[in-house]
């Protein structure tokens, strides 16, 4: 619903009940005084008592929860900053434009490429200003700024989460300008290879890379204020970066040998990759527990899983076991990417039941669309037919999707209509409560009335850590949700509305990991 503000005398109502969503006791009655004499004898007037106040139980209606989300690629200035040519302003109003542009369709996530080929839009000592922001590899804004902590502090406010999406192992990329001293290519030479296409790749093998790919993302988590970190499908690289040859990792693979170790290549480059996933999973969880950890795997596991895909195998190709990590639970959400349409030899709906089968931990399933170049007549159906369909598959206010990219929305005024329709209502994203924190405490509400009008206000004692609010309003028997970004701390209320009465209001408060305090309500 769509509450205004309205301004008017503020008046205090005259008769409203304090409430809970708890049942307490109302406080005992004061007993009559007894004089004690038939004389008469002087006495003072009464002092008046305040009616106790009454605690009710409200049922309330269940927060509407869906994980929304879109990428934003910095590599190649596919969607921010559009050119590496623009000022610091231009950034940021380009920035602001995307942020708002989401906030519109009640987006609740951003998952910003802070790291597009081992380097930074941050200001890092780990790894070079990306050439992607300046132009330059090495070379910081200026004005100087810092884009990551920018976009955090714009997406919270509001209401969104910010994802750090990252690839582990890329190195260079070939629209990155030339390698320079300042390049990671450069500085770790001896575990890096370029490509055929020109792409220079670190080798997951190295422990060295292993490192210094555990020490960027430690860094990023202890000094940013992140919801999460996200890592997408690229950990060996596909063949044809490399003109359909093999991965030139010898040296590794001959000391391994060397050192008496009996795996295969292949189980010896998925055991390398299994090593970095579990290591994230457990080192992120240690730095900063609040922080979840997702992955965004390329869809398909293996041909024929399930029976009658065909394509591209990421457990041959890529040495990523993603099955594995989902059936022993090493990230906090997964977001398979299942790009192709409905039917056919990669069928989505095939595909999203085999993740969602496979999904043994119930963590979060939160599958990857292809917003913006899905192979169809008509991508507006084809994409809102496959949001429909992972509504229908997954269970209620646990469902997801992540938009690859915005473009797709920004550049496609038909597509966000039709997002826009499916997320008419605003959602919270679904709780982990795997990620164990104190619940939020109980807000504070307040009612002060007109003739015509509540103004209902609410605190919280622990405001620092409330990201939104959730206000409950009933008309006769019928509740109305409001979800509210953390600086809106009033809301003005019509009393009657179509002809019913508003007879009860209750706020909660919502913190970073989306779990929900328990209400505070008042009976009008």
């Amino acid at each position: 619903m769509n509450i205004r503000n309205i301004k008017y005398p503020l008046l205090l109502a005259s008769a409203i009940f304090i409430n809970s969503c708890s049942t307490q006791q109302p406080a005992k009655s004061v007993p009559k005084s007894a004089t004690g004499s038939t004389k008469p004898v002087a006495t003072k007037s009464p002092t008046p008592v305040s009616a106790p106040e009454k605690k009710i139980t409200v049922n309330l209606p269940a927060i509407n929860r869906e994980f929304r989300a879109a990428w934003i690629a910095t590599v190649a200035n596919i969607n921010w900053p559009t050119k590496n040519t623009l000022t610091t302003q231009q950034q940021k109003d380009e920035a602001i434009q995307l942020l708002d542009l989401l906030k519109s369709a009640n987006f609740n996530a951003v998952i910003f490429q802070a790291r597009p080929s081992s380097d930074a839009l941050y200001k890092s000592d780990l790894e070079p200003w990306s050439y992607f922001l300046t132009g330059q590899t090495g070379k910081a804004p200026s004005p100087f700024y810092d884009p990551l902590e920018f976009w955090i502090s714009e997406a919270h406010k509001r209401g969104m989460e910010l994802h750090v999406w990252m690839n582990p192992y890329r190195a260079h990329h070939t629209t990155g300008g030339s390698v320079t001293t300042s390049s990671i290519a450069a500085k770790m030479s001896e575990s890096t290879y370029r490509l055929k296409n020109g792409m220079y790749w670190m080798d997951p093998s190295d422990e060295r890379v292993q490192n210094h790919v555990s020490a960027v993302v430690k860094d990023l988590v202890k000094r940013y204020d992140i919801d999460a970190v996200h890592i997408d499908d690229y950990f060996y690289p596909y063949k044809d970066y490399h003109g359909g040859k093999d991965f030139p990792d010898e040296r590794t693979w001959n000391a391994y040998k060397k050192s008496g170790g009996t795996l295969t290549r292949a189980d010896w480059r998925r055991g390398n990759v299994n090593k970095i996933i579990k290591r994230l999973h457990d080192e992120i969880h240690q730095e900063k527990p609040t922080v979840k950890f997702g992955i965004s795997p390329f869809g398909i596991w293996k041909p024929g899983f399930p029976s009658g895909i065909t394509g591209s195998s990421q457990f041959d190709e890529l040495y990523a076991d993603a099955k594995l990590w989902l059936n022993e639970g090493w990230c906090d959400y997964y977001a398979p990417q299942l790009y192709w349409k409905e039917g056919g030899a990669q069928s989505f709906s095939s595909l999203l039941k085999w993740w969602k089968d496979e999904n043994i931990k119930n963590i979060h399933l939160w599958p990857g669309l292809n917003t913006v170049a899905i192979k169809s007549d008509n991508k507006q159906a084809e994409i809102t037919g496959q949001m429909n369909a992972i509504r229908r598959m997954m269970p209620k206010n646990k469902a997801g999707e992540i938009h690859y990219s915005i473009d797709g929305l920004k550049k496609n005024p038909e597509m966000l209509r039709e997002v826009k329709n499916l997320y008419k209502e605003k959602a919270l994203v679904p709780e982990t409560p795997w990620i164990k924190v104190t619940k939020p405490v109980t807000p504070n509400v307040s009612v002060e009335k007109s003739s015509e009008n509540y103004r209902i206000s609410w605190n919280s004692k622990e405001k620092e850590k409330v990201f939104r609010w959730v206000l409950f309003a009933k008309y006769g028997e019928t509740w109305e949700t409001e979800i509210l970004d953390k600086e809106n701390v009033f809301k003005a209320l019509p009393t009657n509305k179509n002809g019913k009465k508003l007879n009860t209001v209750a706020i909660k408060s919502i913190d970073r990991l989306s779990n929900e305090s328990d209400c505070d309500a008042k009976q009008l």
